[in-house]
């Protein structure tokens, strides 16, 4: 055979970097299709390896799904994060209290639009709520994830005297489900034509109803 018709020399990958690769792959893909576009003969493509190789690091589908999931579960708690260190310095407990739990609720709407192909897939798999392992860690620079930085801020609002204390079990699934249901309407819904432009004026008043309710 010669040199012009040999087909191209494949990447070789050193042990770790193809499951990076892969990953990264999956990634790109949960971006721009959410989580029905991570697949593991798209990555595979893509990274340039033979199907078979992605199970040496991938058990299945759902594997690197998981992957992927946990990446994007890190990004929404780093948008609550970043949202939460704009708080300005010298509040009234109170007053850090709620603008700690406007401040979750900011970051995790302003990742909903701004990625919303991974904020499907950090909210894909029923059978796991928002838990990590080990080899997927789901959690922003604080070491929190988003459900424990929406718990955290709704403490503060116990502790500082601006919600009663029978009234905290359960808040988090109130709070979240308001929320995020705005978020899915709006990138996924019939909401997306007539709030998309104002989005974050109505998710500022989302929040302050949620505020005000707990």
């Amino acid at each position: 055979m010669s040199a012009a018709s040999s087909p191209p020399a494949r990447q070789t990958y050193r042990h770790g970097d193809l499951r990076r690769a892969l990953l990264e792959a999956g990634i790109a893909l949960a971006r721009a299709g959410g989580p029905a576009a991570v697949t593991l003969r798209e990555a595979t493509r893509r990274v340039g390896v033979a199907p078979n190789a992605a199970y040496r690091h991938f058990a299945n589908q759902q594997d690197l799904l998981l992957g992927v999931r946990a990446h994007a579960l890190s990004g929404v708690a780093r948008a609550m994060e970043a949202a939460l260190a704009t708080l300005p310095p010298g509040l009234l407990p109170a007053d850090h209290a709620r603008a700690s739990v406007r401040a979750v609720g900011t970051g995790y709407l302003r990742y909903a639009k701004a990625e919303p192909g991974l904020f499907r897939t950090a909210f894909a798999l029923s059978d796991k709520l928002i838990q990590a392992t080990p080899e997927w860690p789901t959690a922003g620079d604080s070491g929190r994830n988003p459900h424990e930085l929406l718990c955290d801020a709704l403490d503060l609002l116990v502790q500082a005297g601006a919600m009663p204390a029978a009234r905290r079990p359960g808040a988090e699934v109130l709070a979240w489900s308001a929320v995020h249901g705005l978020a899915m309407l709006v990138i996924d819904g019939p909401l997306a034509t007539p709030v998309g432009p104002h989005y974050e004026m109505f998710g500022q008043r989302l929040l302050t109803m949620v505020e005000q309710g707990l």
